[in-house]
């Protein structure tokens, strides 16, 4: 048995040392453990992020969490400090963008167009920035805030748009039968043939346009009518929600879980797509 106060029965009792952490390389593939919230998964990939270094795990069931580098982390029940893989290369200039488009490296944006995309708020322009941006430069084309689209008709005769100056709207919810189907109907009236196009995807609000496996969910909770619908969300999701700026907070947290297209729904892809087609077109 050990003696834990030595030979001197009146000394006090040794505390245990801590176990140092071990510096181990985050090799593809080494399963580790975050001590804080108790994430289970295997390295696929380090990568700087926001000016520092993070490393991307991926748990048994395929979804993905990133954490910083460094100590915090157990390997087969040891502390370890993760640095980054021996040897590793500087990375190579990405051969693609975050849309999937061929990259274009060394060009400089492009002088803008005359035609504009339009988008309803603030959310679906960082969204469209973050996946479609460099496409964006390549091509000229600048994106504009409605702050809604309850005037859009009135909006789009203001912007008197032409063949060579078009306005491509993106919409919220936009379904058969609703407020935004009609409110779309009457922009394109209001506006000469083949110079406005609006589309839109089925979802109440651009957030449920990200996958919800990116912040591990199975799906988007559903909200009853009459509650305000980003709150909802929250509230469902344990999140903070009392001031506007938790909303603003859960926005970035759900914008960063977006690395690239294959984070959103197709039904959003398919759609932002064509507007940039038909507004370089």
């Amino acid at each position: 048995m050990t003696d834990r106060y030595g030979r001197d029965v009146l000394s006090s009792p040794r505390t245990p040392a801590r176990p140092a952490s071990t510096p181990t390389p985050a090799e593809p593939g080494l399963v580790v453990e975050d001590v804080t919230s108790g994430w289970v998964g295997a390295v696929v990939r380090t990568e700087k992020s926001g000016g520092m270094h993070v490393v991307v795990l991926e748990d048994r069931r395929g979804r993905t969490r990133t954490f910083p580098l460094g100590p915090g982390f157990w390997v087969d029940g040891r502390p370890v400090e993760l640095v980054p893989p021996r040897g590793l290369a500087a990375p190579a200039a990405p051969t693609r963008t975050a849309s999937g488009s061929v990259a274009v490296h060394g060009a400089r944006a492009r002088v803008a167009r005359g035609s504009r995309i339009w988008v309803e708020g603030k959310h679906d322009a960082e969204l469209v920035e973050k996946v479609w941006g460099d496409d964006l430069r390549v091509e000229g084309v600048v994106v504009e805030m409605l702050d809604g689209v309850d005037d859009l008709a009135a909006a789009v005769r203001e912007f008197a748009p032409t063949l060579d100056r078009r306005v491509g709207v993106l919409v919220d919810h936009l379904v058969p039968g609703s407020k935004e189907s009609r409110i779309a109907a009457d922009a394109v009236r209001a506006a000469p043939a083949g110079t406005v196009l609006v589309l839109g995807h089925p979802y109440v609000d651009v957030w449920q346009a990200v996958r919800p496996e990116r912040l591990g969910l199975d799906a988007w909770p559903t909200i009853e009518r009459g509650t305000e619908w980003k709150r909802g969300i929250l509230h469902r999701l344990g999140w903070p929600a009392a001031e506007q700026a938790d909303v603003a907070r859960a926005w970035q947290r759900i914008l960063g879980s977006v690395r690239d297209y294959r984070d959103l729904e197709p039904t959003l892809l398919g759609r932002v797509e064509e507007l940039i087609d038909f507004v370089t077109t």
